[in-house]
């Protein structure tokens, strides 16, 4: 077998391994040096574009592309490079360069394969949208997506042209629209690929498929062209505009509505159409909401990273099986644990495992597994679990003496090395901790609701908690997916901190009779995944009720009538479908607002300020390590406007002396509370 063809002798390659097959099939496995995980930097592919040069000197019967590491064919292009070109203004030539290597694969005079095994993200799909044929193994961890929609841009190295020409406009664009991933099977049923095998035997087929060929569907093939002619785009684009103006508004995220329009109006042969890509996307890089979700990106890889492998963690018991208990537990069996759920009474336990089999019946998609998923998690009334557990989830009432009642009783009976954590949502550790006999153990693991859907998990921390009691906590959220971001223990934590002044600003607002629908609305303008008031009656006005009597006398806040004194029977909210808004379905019934209707000019200003000001007092208060923390924690926690970067980094980018002056216009126009909080002079809140 020779391990290369005579072209290629003499090219010194670090990041490309080649061997030529007896049957001719030129194998290129990509193996980029010192990373664990294949990405494309420039250095990649100009190595690439020197071996492809050559290739064609004598070239294969054809040419397979397969990934040289154990899990994962490609994740695309090397975000951090992404980073550095944009400061130097030179992303254009970056694009110019991917698209060129790649164009070269489609053009080599002979048939390519891509043997898709594992994750198949952004870059590493368009490559093998290059390739002639794909062909992806039937392995759950493979996936393939082009999600460059969520840092603010879309595929630019000829995706968002190969895509809509292989399977159509319409199934196309839904995918690069979305940034959803692609199973094997659903990509097979699209036509993304064009075979699915065991991975065992993916080479061996993908040679098999190089040398002999396939036929697409003539409904494929009908489809791709049909919806691609002049006409066609016309028709199709403003409907597609229309759905993803549903969703998003232009000035936030302008990558979708630059994708539709560059399709539409975009003509020619491939190099011309590779070119309007290319200038799209790079006009679209140096946006600002482009750099900031760019920045999220990094944000929660920095949080996925404080949580290692080692969390000793096999056997979690949950104490508490209402709504928040329920989910915690229900989602950490779902995620691979064994789980007991204990409460007074055995009816609450059974509502909590009726809604834990809709989250298996939603979740598994393989009936045959959903069994041995339910049979994790154990209703568990007489506290049995707890002497067997390695980490304790108390989710109780948010009532000092009731939680510290439950440790007294519940610690003695724990194994020496188990963790005991409290769920509470905004009491300080220092209140819960008396009387513990292992402090060092102990800690706050505060999820958010609904669980299953709230990435962030706040690791809070006392005085006398172990570092190494976070280190294992931080793994334990990495095993169940979530993002860990470590608060102090102080009222509110950060999370219901920076909400609960902007949550009370909202209500103070309604009380003088601004309509609901006219507060939500200002606030989603901003850039909130929902309207404050909306939120309120999501989360419930009793939770908030209680956090508020936690949290207004620590930040010296009135509090409004409505948030006062617990809610009437029946009017708690969402759950009861009466609150500040009536619910039906699940959704809030708002009332119709006169057309003549006119907001206070300073209503965003209002909802948004005491966010901001509740931010900086936070960051100064070491609530967090630093302000990149804080961010990530409040987009992840909050969904707070992910294209602005965080409060931290609109701070920065707007100018404090701006929201300063913006701050003392509101102090003058509607009382102290929106005096500046300390820090507003902190570096930290300079532009980097």
């Amino acid at each position: 077998m020779t391990s290369a063809l005579p072209g290629l002798d003499g090219l010194r390659l670090r990041h490309w391994k080649t061997e030529l097959r007896p049957d001719g099939v030129f194998v290129l496995s990509f193996d980029r040096e010192g990373e664990s995980v294949n990405t494309f930097g420039q250095d990649v592919l100009i190595e690439l574009d020197s071996l492809l040069e050559r290739i064609v000197v004598e070239p294969p019967k054809a040419l397979v592309l397969r990934s040289g590491k154990d899990k994962g064919f490609i994740a695309g292009a090397d975000i951090r490079e992404f980073q550095e070109f944009d400061r130097k203004g030179t992303i254009g030539d970056s694009i110019r360069r991917g698209q060129n290597v790649f164009q070269r694969i489609a053009d080599l005079p002979f048939p390519t394969v891509a043997a898709i095994h594992g994750f198949c993200m952004g870059g590493g799909t368009e490559i093998s949208l290059a390739c002639r044929y794909r062909i992806a193994s039937n392995d759950p961890s493979t996936r393939i997506g082009l999600p460059e929609v969520k840092l603010g841009i879309y595929p630019g190295w000829g995706g968002s042209v190969r895509l809509p020409r292989l399977i159509g406009a319409p199934a196309a664009m839904d995918i690069m629209l979305t940034g959803r991933t692609l199973s094997a099977s659903s990509a097979r049923a699209l036509g993304v690929v064009d075979k699915v095998v065991d991975a065992a035997g993916l080479i061996e087929a993908a040679a098999t498929l190089a040398l002999k060929g396939a036929d697409r569907p003539f409904k494929q093939n009908f489809m791709a062209w049909i919806t691609n002619t002049r006409l066609a785009r016309q028709i199709l684009a403003p409907q597609m505009v229309k759905q993803v103006a549903r969703k998003a508004r232009k000035d936030h995220y302008p990558a979708p509505f630059a994708l539709i329009e560059t399709w539409r109006r975009s003509s020619g042969g491939t190099r011309a159409l590779l070119d309007a890509e290319r200038k799209s996307v790079t006009k679209l890089a140096a946006t600002p909401t482009a750099r900031n979700l760019t920045r999220v990106f990094f944000l929660q890889e920095r949080l996925k990273g404080l949580g290692g492998k080692d969390h000793g963690i096999a056997h979690v018991h949950v104490v508490g099986a209402g709504v928040m208990g329920g989910d915690i537990a229900a989602w950490a069996a779902y995620k691979g644990f064994n789980v007991t759920l204990q409460d007074r009474e055995q009816r609450f336990i059974d509502t909590a495992m009726a809604r834990a089999q809709e989250l298996f019946a939603k979740r598994v998609k393989d009936e045959s597994k959903r069994p041995e998923v339910a049979a994790r998690l154990v209703s568990d009334l007489d506290g049995e679990g707890v002497a067997k557990a390695d980490l304790l989830i108390e989710a109780i009432i948010e009532r000092p003496d009731a939680k510290r009642d439950l440790y007294t009783s519940v610690e003695p009976k724990m194994k020496a090395d188990a963790l005991l954590t409290t769920n509470t949502s905004s009491i300080p550790l220092t209140e819960l901790r008396e009387h513990i006999a292992r402090p060092a153990q102990f800690a706050g693991l505060h999820y958010f609701n609904p669980v299953a859907m709230m990435p962030l998990v706040e690791i809070i921390h006392h005085g006398s908690m172990a570092p190494e009691t976070e280190k294992r906590l931080a793994a334990f959220c990495k095993a169940i997916d979530k993002l860990p971001v470590p608060v102090a223990g102080t009222p509110g934590f950060l999370v219901n901190r920076l909400l609960f002044p902007y949550m009370l600003e909202a209500v103070t607002a309604y009380s003088e009779g601004i309509p609901g629908p006219i507060i939500d609305k200002a606030a989603v303008k901003f850039g909130m995944p929902m309207g404050p008031i909306e939120l309120i009656d999501t989360v419930g006005l009793d939770v908030a009720v209680g956090v508020g009597a936690e949290l207004a006398p620590f930040l010296g806040l009135p509090i409004p009538a409505a948030l006062s004194a617990p809610p009437e029977a029946g009017k708690r909210g969402k759950k009861d479908g009466q609150g500040l808004y009536k619910w039906e379905n699940g959704k809030a019934q708002k009332p119709e607002i006169p057309a003549d209707y006119k907001a206070p000019d300073d209503l965003e200003d209002r909802l948004i300020l005491p966010f901001l000001n509740e931010a900086v007092a936070a960051l100064h208060d070491g609530v967090v390590a630093d302000a990149e923390l804080l961010d990530a924690g409040v987009i992840f926690g909050t969904g707070f406007a992910p294209f602005r970067g965080g409060p931290i980094q609109y701070i920065r980018d707007t100018g404090t002396e701006a929201l300063l002056a913006k701050l003392e216009a509101l102090q003058k126009a509607h009382g102290d509370r929106f005096a500046p909080r300390p820090g507003w002079h902190n570096p930290a809140l300079q532009k980097q």
